[in-house]
């Protein structure tokens, strides 16, 4: 087994929005904004190559936006997702599986694609088995008021139009050395990957923790449906990952690609910090 960092690209987001109530003379220590209260956050996916299977978790914001609607959130940075999968030496027609740990645009926009004529749309990974939770689907189809802006119906329905479409019901063995945990608090089902490689395991941290400098318990983001329920999967994720010493990978995090955590006097805290491949 193989993994690559694919990075899709950069979008700015409010930075209250992305720490809710924690106040702006902490956060901007730990995650600094711009003059427009903006952070700078990547959409950093992951590639699994096993045997013959070629597994892309999440594929960032895609590029079938109007301008209008891309401008809200200033996207930046020299990667996109073509040019990373190009990088590793990968087509997109050899990806065989997508799985989406939620359904919110700038974590699954680049799972469709417009056709050749722009006349309508069509998969991004035409051969590729898309993975997502039952639960999920089900919010993202029938959403909530605050959530609804999150779920574009273009980066849904052609997947499910598809009939390739592969609904996840509860947790467990996706395939050996992959498992899938769901989490709730960011959005109902939220799926997040557990990789073992090299005797360790590296989990694709999703929403479920952005970045390194949302690891203090607390410091939650505004975008998420049930803040005190994400305090419990925080928790026992916590509890978990220091147990076993789990590699954090972070698909948001600018600055840092993955770390490993150990408990404080002040609670679960960064003990290592570095990219992928230096702990696998």
């Amino acid at each position: 087994m193989k993994l690559y960092p694919i990075e899709t690209g950069n979008l700015k987001l409010d930075g209250g929005a992305m720490f809710g109530v924690v106040p702006k003379v902490m956060w901007q220590k730990a995650y600094p904004a711009d003059e427009n209260n903006l952070c700078n956050w990547s959409m950093r996916c992951l590639l699994i190559i096993d045997g013959e299977r070629k597994i892309l978790i999440d594929n960032g914001i895609g590029n079938k936006q109007d301008e209008k609607w891309l401008r809200h959130y200033y996207l930046n940075g020299d990667y996109t997702l073509e040019k990373s999968l190009e990088k590793v030496g990968v087509s997109s027609n050899e990806i065989t599986d997508v799985i989406l740990t939620h359904m919110h645009f700038d974590h699954c926009g680049g799972s469709v694609k417009w056709n050749d004529d722009n006349s309508g749309y069509e998969l991004a990974f035409p051969n590729a088995t898309y993975w997502t939770s039952k639960k999920q689907y089900e919010w993202a189809t029938n959403p909530n008021r605050r959530e609804k802006a999150s779920f574009l119906k273009e980066n849904i329905a052609p997947i499910e139009e598809s009939g390739k479409l592969k609904l996840i019901e509860e947790e467990g063995e996706f395939i050996p050395n992959i498992k899938f945990r769901l989490y709730n608090g960011h959005t109902d089902g939220q799926v997040i990957p557990h990789i073992d490689i090299n005797g360790k395991t590296v989990v694709f941290m999703a929403d479920l923790l952005p970045a390194t400098a949302h690891i203090p318990i607390p410091w939650i983001m505004a975008y998420d449906t049930r803040p005190l329920l994400t305090l419990k999967d925080k928790e026992r994720f916590f509890a978990e990952a220091i147990e076993n010493n789990y590699i954090l990978f972070f698909e948001h995090d600018i600055y840092n690609e993955a770390c490993t955590i150990q408990n404080t006097p002040k609670g679960p805290r960064v003990d290592k910090v570095g990219k992928l491949s230096s702990f696998i």
